[in-house]
């Protein structure tokens, strides 16, 4: 039996006792030193309580109250017998707030205890039922996927948002508990609606990055992830047993996932906002390598940039430049680099002069 398991069983042997006959004042000291051993203990009573009330049986102690009210011990007396009387002492006639009763042959201690941790059983097999639903139900899990050089935004089915760069695929299961995307390959950016109860999670390999309600992008490469966050605060998790621990990242950070480990910048917002302008057709570069320049247009075109020789793929270059011109941006470099381009009907290769 799980250590889970063992704590609902001890509650719901708590409650049978405590609402059985013969219940004492050392019982109850007894009962809150369990519940004072661990948040648990007491979470597993109150749970198990919730579950009992839900059946009825509160209701039914409650008949002749006000409605929601619930009757108090020592409430049940019986006429010219103080209510602090033994519970199994003789006692033809029972009332309740002035409802008479007629009195029922008396149960035998250990049967009405046994009937008591029954109904206890069933509530906390009926509760482990509710959980588990709550905890499990999904809706069947929906795949959005773009084209290469197709950006595409679409609204999930709690309110929030995504956008898909060039060549990426996203699974999206929703369940009662939590958000999960699944970045199967290439960019997004999402912008998670707030739900403090419900997790927006993205996964990516053996990496998780969870935000309640928040805006930030997660690309995935072969060799290493990169997470931008324009808005909020979300966590950097790893699924890998041993590996170092979470790391939280603010607004204006990016972190680049390596095999080796995480490294994370800080830059203004504005900086971090223009990572993620691929939304909008551009693509920025600073102090950016060529072969770095040519990969990112590569990610959006049919026609690659191919470059010829080590030399030229040095060149650093920055400015904005739109990803559906890739011709445009080699005649800008011919003009203002030592670079010669070659035009063939697939790729565009760069050469030194």
């Amino acid at each position: 039996m799980t250590p889970g398991a063992l704590i609902e069983a001890a509650a719901a042997d708590w409650l049978a006792r405590r609402d059985g006959p013969g219940w004492s004042q050392a019982d109850a000291a007894r009962l809150e030193a369990w519940l004072a051993q661990a948040t648990l203990h007491r979470v597993a009573l109150l749970r198990l309580q919730a579950a009992w009330a839900e059946a009825g049986r509160l209701q039914a102690l409650g008949a002749g109250l006000r409605e929601g009210g619930v009757p108090a011990r020592g409430t049940w007396t019986s006429p010219g017998i103080d209510a602090a009387s033994p519970p199994d002492s003789p006692d033809p006639v029972l009332q309740l707030q002035g409802h008479v009763f007629g009195a029922r042959a008396p149960v035998p201690r250990h049967r009405a205890r046994g009937r008591i941790a029954a109904v206890a059983a069933v509530a906390v097999c009926a509760l482990a039922l509710g959980w588990g639903w709550r905890e499990l139900a999904t809706a069947a899990p929906v795949h959005h996927a773009t084209a290469l050089g197709d950006v595409r935004s679409l609204g999930l089915a709690d309110g929030s948002q995504a956008t898909l760069a060039s060549d990426s695929r996203i699974a999206v299961r929703l369940s009662r508990s939590e958000r999960h995307i699944a970045l199967e390959q290439g960019e997004a950016y999402f912008e998670a609606a707030k739900d403090a109860a419900r997790p927006f999670v993205v996964e990516a390999g053996t990496r998780r990055v969870v935000a309640v309600g928040t805006r930030f992008s997660v690309r995935r490469d072969d060799a290493e992830l990169r997470v931008v966050v324009t808005e909020g605060l979300v966590r950097l998790e790893s699924g890998d047993a041993g590996t170092q621990a979470d790391t939280l990242l603010p607004a204006g950070s990016v972190a680049i996932v390596h095999r080796d480990g995480v490294l994370v910048r800080s830059m203004p917002l504005d900086e971090a906002a223009r990572l993620v302008d691929w939304r909008s057709g551009l693509l920025v570069f600073r102090d950016t390598s060529l072969a770095d320049a040519a990969n990112e247009f590569n990610r959006y075109n049919t026609r690659k940039i191919v470059i010829g020789d080590a030399r030229v793929g040095d060149l650093r270059i920055g400015g904005s430049f739109r990803w559906a011109n890739a011709e445009g941006f080699v005649r800008l470099l011919e003009h203002g680099f030592p670079v010669r381009a070659e035009y063939r009907s697939d790729r565009i290769v760069l050469h030194s002069p």
